[in-house]
């Protein structure tokens, strides 16, 4: 008997062992949806990884997901929100798409990082529609950011059953919202206060000429200059390009060069090299080699996003440091009131 006893238990305790070794390898993830937009949910991420969930008529949903650990986007056919989704999870959603971001509620396994992650997003809304934000005093303004990190971090610590993996995820992504706020809020000042009409442009010394040798800013005293800030890798740059076509041949032997800055990494240079020759791009083609000092007129001009075109007067005064794109007709009316 004891024998018997003694054998039982050895399978008892291996039998549970080895449920407590095998997690599931899946999640569930049900819920229901008040006025939804979709007969569908969507579960994607920006690695390509792609779910979708099927709504009833009534607004509930049920099913399955083996996933890997991480915060994924879920659409419901017209807004998204961000989830933390982990095999595992048993998880319930309820939301109302009148009122999407408000009214998300999650309960069940994995509802705590989830719940964090909305009430986090509203908060960052309420940072972002902060209309008076960006218009206080440089030392108020830091001084804000302060609150508002902590903020985001009492919010992140008052939340209970998160992993460690998910704290320094989140973390990560406050300070980087932070930086972004800052990085924002100085280029406002120098769009604010030093890219303006009137005041003396930034300048480039030396960059390489399509047609050989090197030209600088300087050059071009005595004129006119309007300047596109491009790259090979960018479509929307290159859309402009027929437009720029036609404007500078319209504006040809006028008191205006147009130049085209490339802001290509040093490893494609022969791309740009092609692509000028190929595509027979006008006007004066330069490379600022960014591996030196090639793109601190680009950071001068707190540049952040191409295509951007700048106007820059016979005098290297800035006419405008965000000008028209050639694609718009209020280039040409800035033209005409110039008198070029």
């Amino acid at each position: 008997m004891k024998n018997f006893i003694y054998t039982l238990t050895i399978v008892l305790l291996t039998f549970i062992s080895c449920k407590q070794e095998s997690p599931k390898n899946y999640m569930t993830f049900s819920g229901i949806i008040s006025n939804q937009n979709s007969d569908s949910l969507q579960i994607f991420s920006s690695k390509g990884f792609k779910k979708r969930i099927s709504v009833n008529p009534d607004g509930t949903f049920s099913d399955t997901v083996n996933i890997k650990d991480g915060v994924y986007y879920l659409l419901d056919g017209k807004e998204n929100t961000n989830v933390y989704l982990k095999n595992g999870y048993d998880l319930k959603l309820k939301l109302d798409t009148k009122v999407f971001d408000e009214s998300i509620e999650f309960s069940g396994v994995g509802a705590e990082p989830n719940n964090y992650l909305a009430k986090s997003f509203l908060l960052s809304e309420k940072v972002g529609q902060d209309s008076t934000l960006f218009a206080l005093e440089r030392e108020d303004f830091y001084m804000k950011m302060i609150y508002v990190y902590e903020d985001f971090k009492e919010l992140l610590l008052d939340t209970k059953n998160v992993d460690s993996i998910f704290i320094e995820g989140q973390t990560a992504d406050i300070e980087k919202m932070i930086k972004y706020m800052a990085s924002k809020y100085e280029h406002n000042l120098l769009m604010k206060n030093v890219l303006v009409k009137g005041n003396p442009s930034p300048k480039f010394v030396g960059y390489e000429n399509f047609n050989g040798g090197t030209t600088s800013l300087a050059d071009f005293k005595g004129k006119y200059v309007y300047l596109d800030i491009w790259a090979t890798w960018c479509g929307p740059c290159k859309k402009e390009i027929p437009f720029l076509k036609t404007i500078e041949k319209k504006y040809h032997g006028k008191n205006i060069e147009f130049v085209s800055i490339s802001v290509d990494k040093v490893e494609d240079y022969d791309k740009w090299k092609a692509m000028v020759k190929d595509k027979e791009l006008s006007g004066v083609q330069l490379f600022a080699n960014n591996k030196k000092d090639g793109l601190k007129f680009i950071k001068n001009y707190g540049i952040r996003g191409i295509p951007r075109f700048i106007l820059i007067d016979p005098e290297g005064n800035i006419v405008s440091a965000n000008a028209p794109r050639p694609s718009d007709d209020e280039l040409i009316a800035l033209f005409n009131d110039l008198n070029i």
